[in-house]
């Protein structure tokens, strides 16, 4: 097993990880306009997440930025919502509890900023991804919330963080 470190994005971290979004994203042929890969902030992820109630986590291993992941508020019909956005990490690094952990560092700081919950959106061939988000305590929807502009995705799931929180109340 390899063992990433998770640090908060640095601006030298751009080119990287803008590289590993469009390689991941062409993995599952999602290499076109309205998902992640054509996001203007993609290029200066370290400037679009200092926004307050905004983290981007990467993944190093041996001192090589290997994925990451970030979350955002996220404006629809519920409050304090925030979204999970670009999470990739590389092949090699999958399966490994490397997912996990940055999801688990994602949500500690998700709470840590009073969301109630998170969203997220994700593509069909991202099976995978799917399933791996349900492990994490996600659940479908059939329908997206509020205006991402990814609209090519067509897979939408939420985790509130308390149990007496859901889209029905």
């Amino acid at each position: 097993m390899m063992t990433l470190k998770l640090r908060a994005i640095q601006p030298q971290d751009n080119p990287r990880i803008a590289a590993i979004v469009r390689q991941v994203l062409t993995e599952f042929g999602a290499n076109q306009p309205g998902f992640a890969w054509s996001d203007p902030e993609l290029e200066k992820l370290s400037e679009a997440y200092r926004e307050p109630g905004s983290a981007y986590y990467v993944a190093i291993y041996q001192q090589e930025v290997v994925g990451g992941a970030g979350i955002a508020p996220f404006a629809c019909e519920y409050p304090a919502i925030c979204e999970l956005q670009k999470m990739y990490l590389l092949p090699d690094y999958r399966g490994q509890g490397n997912g996990q952990a940055l999801m688990q560092k994602l949500m500690e700081v998700a709470q840590s900023h009073q969301y109630q919950g998170c969203y997220l959106e994700t593509f069909r061939t991202m099976k995978g991804a799917m399933r791996f988000y349900e492990r994490s305590g996600f659940q479908q929807l059939a329908k997206p919330l509020g205006n991402s502009n990814h609209t090519s995705c067509d897979r939408f799931y939420m985790r509130w963080f308390r149990q007496d929180v859901s889209l029905e109340a």
